[in-house]
């Protein structure tokens, strides 16, 4: 039995090997196939953390592979009102077929993780993302932008930075990071990265200039300045995030041909501007699709883990 916490518990074959199965069932899906992999299986959504993109992608990827996704925010169940994380780990494993949980801390999936009789997928914590870098890859793959790729993040050294530097490192492609001074990405996971990064053949580049990182740059990305659970500091990051917002003026720095992701929601004249957003608003909603997709990918693979 395996989980889905984190991309460094994953080779670069298990994770191509993912988008794959992902892949063959979203072409399935197109032409209106079926095949009810999931059969009568039960997915049990924690959200700690409200979403739109997980709900949706869960709920109704399970629907599609012929399972049913129950939806449990801690108002719903005894973990919001003190329950030990082990013990509902033990009563909810017992019940379900798959969990999956969307939550503030790292520590917490893990001790779930660690209690649970079935698979624990992690659909955000404060430290990664790693079901939205699935999704971010699969559409390169889609768009056939994953050789060669050199990708150029401007933004928060947060979850979605943390996760896409073990995906460069995994995988074995070149990525710039460019935050402000005092919003780097954790030591911890940096240095980690680096070390898988030796591995692979991986570059990863930390910098405080999002120009020397979105230079000839095949891909750019950003994520909004302010996650859940930050909102007071809203009007002190804007201040402080002045420059890093991905317009014209930046993308035109990047390869001729590169491409914008987001992984949403955006909040324009912020982190992008509202011409670039519109400009690649295609791939970005490719991008949000595929949360569907490669989130079925991963259910699929983990079930055949068992």
């Amino acid at each position: 039995m395996r989980h889905f916490l984190t991309l460094k518990d994953f080779t670069k074959d298990e994770i191509l090997e993912i988008i794959a199965v992902g892949l063959e069932i979203k072409k399935d899906l197109k032409v209106g196939i079926y095949k009810g992999q999931l059969k009568n299986q039960t997915l049990a959504m924690i959200f700690e953390k409200s979403s739109t993109r997980t709900r949706v992608s869960f709920e109704t990827g399970m629907f599609q592979l012929g399972g049913h996704a129950l939806f449990l925010s801690n108002r719903d169940i005894h973990l919001g009102r003190g329950e030990p994380i082990k013990d509902t780990a033990r009563v909810v494993s017992s019940m379900c077929d798959m969990v999956m949980i969307r939550t503030f801390a790292q520590s917490m999936i893990e001790e779930f993780a660690q209690f649970s009789k079935v698979p624990v997928i992690n659909g955000l914590t404060d430290s990664f993302h790693p079901v939205q870098l699935l999704a971010d890859y699969m559409t390169l793959v889609e768009h056939n932008m994953s050789e060669n790729l050199k990708v150029a993040y401007v933004g928060d050294g947060n979850n979605m930075t943390h996760s896409w530097m073990i995906l460069a490192a995994k995988l074995g492609f070149e990525l710039r990071i460019a935050t402000p001074k005092g919003y780097e990405v954790d030591a911890e996971v940096l240095k980690k990265a680096l070390e898988l990064a030796k591995i692979s053949g991986a570059i990863i580049i930390t910098t405080h200039d999002p120009k020397e990182a979105i230079k000839d740059a095949t891909v750019v990305t950003t994520d909004t300045w302010t996650s859940m659970g930050q909102e007071a500091q809203k009007n002190e990051r804007i201040k402080i995030f002045k420059g890093f917002m991905v317009d014209d003026a930046m993308m035109s720095l990047a390869d001729k041909d590169a491409k914008f992701l987001h992984c949403l929601p955006a909040y324009r004249g912020l982190e992008v501007s509202e011409e670039v957003f519109e400009k690649h608003s295609g791939i970005v909603f490719d991008e949000a699709e595929n949360r569907l997709h490669a989130q079925k990918g991963l259910m699929v693979w983990l079930d055949r883990q068992r």
